[in-house]
């Protein structure tokens, strides 16, 4: 292969690579703007920091955000998700579920997933959980950097849902931040879709 050819081909591959990165970046952009919530069988909040037993800014707002849909009579069921950090001592999904039963929502129609440490660990866990109730369609709720590839993670562990984004986030009120979680989105989403791809 001649110097020109393999310069033209790398020049074509990495003009691909950015076009994809630009339509991921775009998707995530866009499924964060839109709120799909509609009547649905259960509510899966993503876990988020917590200190000391107290949900963190981000973590309250995505729980407020599920109890609003919640008393909405949106669903019956509430999905709490994340696992222990690094020298915690309860989980973010335990935390999430005292926070929500002083909101009034009732301990009957919590599910808690509290071993996930990462997305697609709780996810997957959330599919089996919705599968042995017998649930079908899910309403998601995270911050809105978060939509697309959650709703991506849903498909492949077969999990129908519809994404509803938190918009009292500190996240979301900070440009600076909420950029630099949105480029990082744009480049998982791509590799989700891959490792989908592959299996994994």
């Amino acid at each position: 292969m001649s110097r020109s050819v393999g310069r033209t081909l790398a020049g074509y591959a990495i003009s691909g690579a950015l076009a994809a990165w630009a339509m991921s970046l775009l998707g995530v952009v866009a499924w964060g703007a839109r709120d799909m919530a509609r009547p649905a069988d259960a509510i899966v909040v993503l876990g988020a920091a917590q200190y000391a037993g107290r949900p963190s800014p981000v973590l309250k707002a995505r729980l407020d955000h599920a109890v609003d849909l919640w008393k909405r009579g949106m669903a019956t069921f509430l999905v709490l998700t994340g696992g222990r950090g690094p020298g915690d001592t309860t989980s973010e999904a335990d935390v999430g579920r005292r926070y929500v039963l002083r909101a009034g929502v009732a301990d009957s129609v919590i599910l808690l997933e509290n071993r996930g440490r990462t997305t697609s660990a709780s996810i997957e866990a959330v599919a089996r959980i919705m599968n042995e109730k017998r649930l079908d369609e899910a309403i998601l709720v995270s911050d809105p950097f978060h939509m697309l590839r959650l709703q991506i993670l849903a498909k492949q562990h077969g999990v129908p849902s519809v994404t509803s984004p938190t918009r009292t986030s500190p996240i979301s009120a900070n440009r600076l931040e909420a950029a630099g979680y949105i480029l990082s989105e744009s480049v998982k989403v791509p590799a989700t879709l891959v490792l989908g791809l592959l299996g994994r």
